[in-house]
């Protein structure tokens, strides 16, 4: 573990150089969370390169983190190094002492640090009978994760090959696996480089939304607020709860550490928690998020940026300019760079992006010249890596949409109570936050100068920073802002986005995201007002977060205990990476947990789920590997067809499948524990 924390420090360092060419102002701690997520891009991005080239090998991965490394060259440049001395300086000086408010901070972010470290720690452990996941809805995505992780270690999967369906191009986001590849080929063990990246980009999108959230509002306690009801989202699953709880004997306590269920998904809820539906099982969106919001807040930037006059280009600090001095389609360029790597990270934050750049680029015509130098800089790494994804891809597209109304509701579900339900009085908060922004936020823009002048003066007595508690700056491009998610959220309720409709949540998060700043300025604007609205947000806030809470605290209480892979399992899986070519083409049951996942060899087919999530047609490949396990006369012809080298055969094709194990014995055994067997055909 110790080695991958180096790695990730090293990593985010880097970076945190690279933020300085297009972050002008930026506290010390957003810089080492945007550090993370920008080098970690980075060096995947060219660690990938290299290793299509060259294979992953020690070798490669270390001349790619060299490269990765070179942004820290920028600290010779005497105006970033005085920049970045100076923000370690004043992020120390902000810390020292004691007092009750910077015990709260530094409570804050150690609650969340080490809930991110209980949590991803169930994301994958071993006992002794196996590999488990404390996870409820990891129970797949694990395996596939580790499937694509061995893939590149154990089978130099380079151009990468989809290691569940053998001879197509490996198109989904594989870059945060990638990356774990690359730790464990520096000698660091899978769960541990996995557990560090996924604890550091957890921490990194709660600094990074908190910081977003602080940008639109301009108030901090809003920007406090927002990463609980992301990490802790969830709708009225809490009644679900407290129903169970009353029909039980059991007390509280009792009944809150044997929890029976989920109460943000399941049998009557879609929407499910973030931590337990998405980052723990979805590792590119955990990358992937951070990345867009700090892109998003560039393009927040762009829109409200006013040009400054020539007296100001004149009196600008100069050690407050980025490298760049005042270019601002530059930074723009940069950050469209940064962007243009989302294909390989998470291809619905790409397209999210490419819909909120577009209704930028009609509602502000004169930001058309820095959003085109945002989409040149997209178009320059996104383009080649769209080309290179889908030659070769079994991927059919025309899978990725078709109308379908109410997202996951069913087909009698009525639509408002389907969102109430999941959601629960989110939406409500919602509607009052936008009120207040559009009314309130909207007559302060026609107050003049005297009502800016006394609110001036008022922060400069109580030493505030933050505006009026009533108001946000710029409410109206606020509200403009937020319409292309509006947008999102429409379609994402009348068609689906992916062959299957669940995945639709890959878009529609980022609806609930930018959604935030104005629920939480909404709690806080309650929260400020008087001692029965402070009863009233603290209630809110409760219920918004109630659900979620218990679904994160199932997992961190060690409640879930899925086995995965048992002990023969890994044991055949040892067998077959010392005894088989790592370009070998398996036959295995089409299963999730294949022992053929631990090896990283390829498989002929896998979970049909996953294949059809990705627009896969499976069905004729299915149907020939059921004709070779029973061993009929055609058993021989698509052994040859497909050109297989190993058949397995385990409990998993005992229990789904039809096996003719007889018809195996004629080829001799290449590997054997307990009751898995590998039979060498070629």
């Amino acid at each position: 573990m110790f080695l991958s924390l180096i790695l990730i420090l090293l990593i985010t360092f880097s970076g945190l150089a690279l933020t300085y060419l297009f972050a002008e102002d930026e506290p010390f701690l957003w810089r080492m969370a945007a550090g993370n997520i920008v080098g970690s891009a980075f060096f995947g991005l060219i660690g990938f390169v290299i290793a299509n080239f060259f294979g992953l090998q020690a070798a490669t991965v270390l001349i790619a983190l060299l490269l990765a490394l070179s942004p820290l060259i920028l600290f010779r440049e005497r105006k970033i190094r005085k920049r970045f001395w100076g923000d370690l300086k004043q992020a120390i000086n902000r810390n020292q002492g004691a007092n009750p408010k910077k015990i709260r901070r530094l409570a804050y972010y150690v609650f969340f640090f080490l809930l991110f470290i209980f949590f991803f720690d169930r994301a994958m452990f071993e006992m002794r009978d196996g590999i488990y996941t404390g996870g409820a809805q990891n129970l797949g995505d694990l395996p596939f994760h580790l499937g694509a992780i061995f893939s590149f270690t154990e089978g130099n999967n380079f151009p990468p090959e989809n290691p569940s369906f053998a001879g197509a191009k490996f198109s989904y986001p594989f870059i945060a696996d990638f990356l774990s590849a690359c730790f464990v080929k520096l000698g660091a063990g899978v769960k541990d480089a996995m557990l560090i990246q996924n604890i550091f980009w957890a921490f990194s999108l709660l600094v990074i939304l908190e910081r977003f959230v602080f940008k639109f509002t301009n108030n901090r306690f809003a920007g406090k607020i927002a990463p609980a009801l992301l990490f802790f989202s969830g709708g009225f699953g809490f009644l679900w709860f407290l129903n169970d709880f009353w029909q039980s004997s059991q007390g509280f306590f009792d009944f809150l550490y044997k929890l029976p269920r989920d109460y943000t998904s399941g049998k009557n809820f879609s929407w499910g928690n973030s931590l337990v539906t998405l980052f723990i099982t979805q590792r590119s969106l955990l990358i992937g998020m951070p990345l867009t919001i700090i892109v998003l807040q560039k393009l927040w930037t762009i829109f409200t940026a006013e040009p400054p006059s020539r007296r100001e280009e004149i009196n600008r600090d100069q050690d407050k300019k980025p490298l760049t001095t005042y270019h601002l389609p530059l930074t723009t360029f940069l950050v469209g760079l940064l962007a243009g790597t989302l294909p390989l990270i998470h291809l619905h934050s790409l397209a999210v992006l490419f819909v909120v750049a577009g209704f930028l680029f009609f509602m502000k015509p004169e930001k058309r010249r820095e959003l085109a130098v945002f989409g040149i800089g997209v178009g320059l790494i996104a383009v080649p890596a769209l080309l290179w994804s889908m030659a070769g891809s079994a991927t059919r597209t025309s899978e990725f949409f078709a109308w379908h109304f109410g997202w996951n509701k069913g087909e009698d579900e009525n639509f408002l109570w389907f969102w109430l339900r999941n959601t629960g009085i989110f939406i409500p908060v919602l509607l009052f936050g936008i009120y207040l922004v559009s009314i309130k936020g909207t007559r302060d823009e026609g107050r003049g100068t005297k009502h800016k002048e006394r609110e001036e003066k008022n922060k400069k007595q109580t030493g505030s920073k933050e505006t009026n508690l009533s108001l946000v700056p710029r409410p109206s491009s606020l509200l403009l802002f937020y319409l292309p998610f509006i947008f999102l959220f429409l379609v994402s309720n009348v068609a689906k986005l992916a062959p299957w409709e669940w995945d639709n949540i890959k878009v529609l998060i980022y609806w609930f995201v930018a959604s935030i700043p104005f629920a939480a300025f909404a709690l806080v604007w309650l929260w400020r007002k008087n001692v029965i609205l402070k009863i009233v947000a603290a209630g809110c806030f409760a219920v918004l977060i109630f659900g979620g809470a218990l679904d994160v605290w199932r997992v961190v209480s060690k409640q879930i205990n899925y086995k995965v892979f048992d002990t023969d399992a890994v044991e055949i899986a040892r067998d077959i990476t010392l005894r088989t070519p790592p370009n070998a083409l398996f036959l295995n049951a089409p299963t999730y947990n294949s022992a053929v996942v631990l090896s990283g060899r390829r498989s002929l087919m896998r979970y049909p789920g996953h294949l059809s999530s990705h627009g896969i047609d499976y069905i004729e490949r299915q149907n020939d590997l059921k004709q070779i396990y029973q061993g009929d006369a055609a058993a021989e012809v698509l052994l040859q067809k497909y050109n297989i080298g190993y058949v397995l055969i385990s409990p998993e094709e005992r229990n789904s499948l039809t096996v003719n194990e007889p018809y195996f014995a004629k080829y001799p055994i290449l590997a054997e524990s307990g009751q898995y067997r590998v039979y060498k055909i070629r």
